[in-house]
């Protein structure tokens, strides 16, 4: 039986794969298969280029970036920034310096409003779903982000409608319509949002939106970035076009592309971009604010009960959430790359979240912090930097009642930074920031923010052989002045649910000013 079944299946076999390879074996001789399928080339080894086919070119790995970021300033002041990039795909897109800081004299919220606002019917387009059905045409999607210093509408298509792509563009932030039942719409979007901010288990944007609240109180990059409840109901087209007018002008704005051809992006420029008249007027502006951040330090309190915050049937632990930061230097400063460096050193993240090497397990917030402390759940270190300041700051997490101790521990990691740098420490946060940074501009996108954000702030491109020329320049003495630097001014500090043993605010001051790090010690007579 078994003799049977051994010749059933290597007939199967046989049969499976075809009737040429039957006879071969039946024959006894060699089986091997022809992939060619056809004769145009008969007898050409694959190792061999074709005869009469065009010798192919191909990128090379090696040598300097020959590609550098070309910069065209049009007439009206808008500049033309373009990346040369090999595939069939571009991304293009408008930064404006425009944002939530440049809100003091407005109605704080303008530009979250804008944001959601983006895309919708213009003088060319009856309605975002017309815009969308455009940029199918060439495989393309739309996007636009705003920050406390830059809005950003980029899209991402195939090059060969890069003017449709460039037109549509200039019509987007030029021409909209801002209808009332758009406005309408945004409001709903706006107050989801909000809602959102509040309700979600991750605090860290409502923490990075209280930080720069503490850190610069009432002015620049300290103003809301969210619009507060109060303003939605006031945002109307009026005080939209007021805002518009004064910072959606050609001198505040960068044409960026990626994946174009630099001249065809200058005359899509010219042909849509210049010489237009907005649909606010074509009044000069006026009322421009060019205040410089003003670093005041502080605390921002919120009282929340977090012991409910979990969104599925598994109980999520109650958290005090404690964000401490120090000014640090904008990124036009020699010393933003130091500080660069040292945020990646401090590195950290969540409990859950070690990861392998590479991904931060030997940083300082995890050696010395959460593999010390298992009581823990986070402490990551953060880096906002604009073109006038930066924040450097800590945020860390625990059960309300360690919060004191918490505290502690990272005012003492903060004392730390300007003391001794181990050279392997350093060797190692070196290399990855510079491996981050090399590995981010893979993405085609990223390199359209990259080159847009640094022309529309310095009108010219650092290459990235050049910033990592600058990040393997840093030494040891660089990370302790500069942390040394940082100590000297007054905390910022964010706290977010039970904050009853939360330290006061100048016991914090005074362990970030000792030697130690350590809280002034308090006594109470009853418990």
């Amino acid at each position: 039986m078994a003799a049977m079944a051994l010749a059933a299946a290597r007939l199967l076999l046989v049969r499976g794969s075809g009737s040429w390879r039957r006879s071969r074996l039946r024959s006894g001789a060699p089986a091997h298969r022809c992939f060619s399928s056809g004769g145009a080339y008969p007898g050409t080894p694959l190792s061999s280029p074709f005869p009469g086919v065009p010798q192919p070119v191909f990128a090379t790995a090696g040598g300097q970036e020959k590609f550098e970021t070309r910069v065209t300033t049009l007439d009206n002041g808008l500049r033309v920034a373009s990346q040369n990039k090999f595939g069939q795909f571009c991304t293009v897109g408008i930064l404006i310096n425009s944002g939530s800081r440049y809100e003091a004299k407005y109605l704080s919220g303008i530009a979250h409003f804008l944001e959601k606002l983006a895309f919708s019917s213009t003088d060319r387009f009856d309605s975002k779903d017309e815009i969308l059905l455009t940029l199918e045409k060439h495989g393309g999607i739309c996007d636009c982000q705003t920050s406390r210093d830059t809005t950003m509408y980029a899209v991402s298509a195939d090059s060969k409608g890069l003017d449709t792509v460039v037109g549509l563009l200039a019509d987007v932030v030029l021409h909209p319509r801002l209808t009332d039942e758009e406005i309408e719409m945004a409001r709903m979007a706006v107050q989801f949002e909000l809602e959102d901010l509040n309700m979600r288990p991750d605090p860290e944007p409502l923490l990075t939106e209280m930080i720069h609240e503490a850190a610069y109180r009432e002015n620049t990059v300290g103003l809301h970035r969210f619009c507060p409840t109060e303003n939605i109901a006031k945002m109307d087209r009026e005080v939209l076009h007021s805002y518009l007018r004064n910072y959606y002008t050609p001198d505040r704005m960068v044409l960026a592309g990626v994946g174009v051809e630099h001249e065809h992006l200058v005359e899509c420029a010219r042909k849509y971009l210049l010489g237009t008249q907005p649909a606010w007027g074509c009044e000069k502006a006026v009322d421009v604010d060019r205040s410089v951040a003003q670093y005041t330090g502080g605390v921002v309190k919120l009282e929340r009960d977090m012991s409910n915050v979990s969104l599925g049937p598994a109980p999520f632990p109650e958290l005090t959430h404690i964000m401490i930061g120090l000014e640090s230097c904008s990124f036009l400063e020699d010393d933003f790359i130091p500080f660069a460096v040292l945020n990646m050193m401090m590195g950290g993240g969540g409990s859950f979240s070690a990861g392998g090497p590479g991904k931060g397990m030997f940083t300082r917030l995890y050696l010395h912090v959460l593999n010390r402390h298992h009581w823990m759940y986070n402490a990551t270190s953060y880096h906002h930097s604009y073109e006038d300041t930066g924040l450097l700051c800590v945020h860390a997490s625990a059960d309300p009642r360690q919060v004191r101790e918490m505290v502690e521990i990272i005012t003492k990691e903060f004392i730390l930074m300007a003391g001794t740098v181990d050279v392997v420490e350093l060797e190692r946060a070196k290399t990855q920031l510079m491996s981050m940074l090399m590995m981010n501009l893979e993405s085609r996108p990223v390199i359209f923010e990259d080159v847009g954000r640094q022309v529309l702030a310095t009108r010219s491109r650092k290459l990235p052989h050049e910033l990592c020329a600058l990040i393997r320049s840093v030494k040891p003495e660089d990370i302790r002045r500069v942390a040394s630097q940082m100590l000297r001014r007054k905390p910022a500090v964010a706290a977010l649910g039970d904050l009853s043993n939360l330290p006061a605010y100048e016991h914090i001051q005074a362990a970030l000013a000792s030697g130690d790090g350590r809280l002034p010690r308090t006594y109470r007579l009853f418990r």
